[in-house]
């Protein structure tokens, strides 16, 4: 048989459909019923369930639920008044029973505001009811950041630059809702499509500045650098930059270790890009890429491997320097344990680099990029330079 305990837990479990009742006017939530549930088959403890029920009915306590009892003749215990119906027929016993009744009414200042302000808002206020409660506190310096993204959508600033009356790190700390609200309220033409996005999500969504990875470059041909008329040789430019580049269709080299980079010899119309590991796959934002000849010089590892498929994914000319069996056995001295090494499927590698890939997986060895001599290397990359150049 029910309980007073469980009454109010089921009263609470339907608190979100009446909030979504209150934001809908006129949608009928009272009265609402419990089940009854099994007649105890134990006299006394039919006897404490029913005395349980009757000190805390409204009857008793002045307000909550009611109790609707019966006279029954029972086969065991003979005749006995039995609960038939539990109910709450009106708001304010229910939000008593749950001490609410401050929470709804700020609720509902805040719901008859968001619908004044933010009329088309009110689908997602019925879907999401616990939200406005979530972010009381908070609610109507939301709602002004709404209103700016109406005006101003797509501001491209960075958050710290928005002109609204919010401190610093409110839209940073608040993410989630505000983007939660902005995509229920802004055509979808305002927004910007982050599929298959990781990171700085909000941002890109909401077509503001966010922290770019930098991507370092050298030129390793004077001639080269007179003739895109840059004053540096080696330079950081946020991606977005580096995207916009117009460099003649050069060769690039890319290094995934920062001192291989930083030694990469002056090779003809070349520049030496620093991959930094997996982060090469954002280079995929540079189109002009397309069109280059891509040389790529990881370490013999899985790793090494795992990153030249990835970026084949994106640029398929892209030719592997220095991952070959010559090179692994020119320098056998410095190939060390990989104990971390696994085999996976890589879709982007050639019929030689997926046999050097799975021999170094199985044996689980390695050998790092810095380990091979300087020599080695400038001989290697002026004769793929040539051949490139040739192409």
């Amino acid at each position: 048989m029910i309980s007073p305990d469980e009454i109010k837990q089921k009263a609470e479990r339907q608190y979100s459909k009446f909030l979504t009742s209150v934001i809908e006017e006129g949608d009928n939530f009272f009265p609402l019923e419990f089940p009854v549930g099994k007649v105890p088959s134990d006299y006394p403890a039919l006897r404490d369930a029913v005395t349980k029920l009757l000190n805390q009915a409204k009857v008793q306590r002045g307000y909550g639920y009611h109790l609707e009892l019966v006279q029954r003749n029972t086969r065991r215990h003979g005749m006995q008044s039995l609960p038939t119906k539990v109910w709450i027929d009106n708001e304010a016993d229910y939000l008593r029973l749950l001490r609410k009744a401050k929470e709804v009414e700020r609720f509902r200042q805040q719901v008859r505001l968001t619908l004044r302000v933010q009329p088309q808002l009110k689908p997602w206020l019925s879907a999401h009811p616990k939200k406005v409660i979530e972010y009381s506190n908070d609610w109507e310096a939301l709602l002004d950041v709404c209103h700016y993204f109406q005006r101003c959508p797509r501001p491209n600033l960075y958050i710290r630059e928005l002109p609204i009356r919010v401190h610093t790190k409110f839209i940073e700390q608040h993410k989630s809702i505000i983007q939660a609200l902005l995509e229920a309220i802004l055509p979808p033409e305002q927004l910007v499509d982050i599929t298959g996005e990781k990171d700085y999500r909000f941002e890109k969504r909401l077509g503001l500045k966010y922290r770019e990875p930098l991507v370092r470059l050298r030129i390793l041909d004077p001639m080269l650098r007179d003739r895109v008329q840059f004053s540096a040789s080696d330079l950081s430019l946020p991606l977005s930059e580096f995207a916009q580049l117009n460099l003649a269709q050069p060769q690039c080299w890319l290094t995934e270790n920062l001192m291989n980079f930083l030694t990469l010899p002056p090779l003809a119309q070349s520049i030496g890009i620093f991959g930094s590991g997996y982060a090469v796959g954002q280079l995929k934002a540079a189109a002009w890429l397309q069109d280059c000849p891509i040389f790529y010089w990881g370490d013999l590892d899985v790793d090494g491997f795992k990153i030249l498929s990835q970026l084949r994914s994106h640029f398929p000319q892209t030719l592997s320097v220095m991952m070959d069996q010559r090179t692994l056995e020119t320098f056998q001295a410095f190939v060390v344990a990989d104990t971390r090494a696994s085999l996976e499927k890589l879709p982007h590698l050639t019929a030689a680099e997926q046999q050097l890939y799975e021999h170094l997986a199985t044996t689980q060895q390695r050998l790092e990029q810095e380990h091979i001599h300087q020599r080695y290397v400038n001989a290697v990359l002026h004769e793929f330079s040539a051949g490139g150049l040739m192409m």
